[in-house]
């Protein structure tokens, strides 16, 4: 295996800015729709999306080359890597039942969806796919995250002044909610070409 020649720094503004999971693959965008209403719970569910992409980029890594590549079982890739996405999923639903209780019946069931999020089985594929090495799947997946978080607390910024704004009736709700995601969409692939990655 050679890992690309990519150096950490610009894989992780790559991944947070150009590469953006959100706003440049569109993975991950019913939680982000929905979550977006409330700054609070976007900041809790961006940070819990951010811990889980993270810690499953690392371990799914892990268990790729040195469970399913050498006993040839690289045909369950997919199988394995929602069980390690699922069980991260538990563990930061656990934790964050602990430590905020409202925050956790704020997110109700949009923290266990967490689990079929696109956007982290996303990030694990990615990492298989351009054959990154362990740490620069660990920095991919905080950059995705990070960038997964930035996006969903711009967009909870935006709601809450387009609420107060003159829209027209026909637009209002999830008609000038896509429009604005299409904006934030333009807008961080605007930042392309200033950093030589992918």
């Amino acid at each position: 295996m050679n890992p690309p020649d990519i150096t950490l720094v610009p894989l992780l503004f790559a991944s947070i800015f150009t590469s953006n999971i959100l706003l440049a693959n569109f993975l991950g965008m019913c939680s982000f729709i929905s979550i977006s209403k409330d700054m609070q719970s976007s900041n809790g569910l961006g940070m819990a999306v951010t811990l889980v992409l993270f810690l499953t980029s690392g371990l799914n890594w892990i268990v790729y080359h040195m469970v399913l590549v050498p006993l040839g079982l690289v045909y369950l890739r997919y199988i394995i890597f929602i069980i390690v996405i699922a069980s991260m999923v538990q563990i930061t639903e656990m934790v964050i039942d602990r430590v905020s209780p409202k925050l956790y019946i704020t997110l109700g069931i949009f923290l266990p969806l967490i689990t079929v999020n696109c956007a982290i089985l996303g990030v694990s594929l990615f990492m298989e796919i351009r054959e990154y090495s362990f740490t620069q799947s660990l920095v991919y997946g905080l950059g995705s995250g990070l960038g997964w978080w930035l996006a969903i607390m711009l967009l909870s910024a935006i709601r809450k002044k387009v609420e107060k704004g003159p829209v027209p009736a026909a637009l209002k709700g999830p008609g000038i909610t896509v429009i604005t995601i299409g904006f934030m969409a333009m807008a961080f692939i605007g930042f392309g070409g200033m950093l030589p990655v992918q």
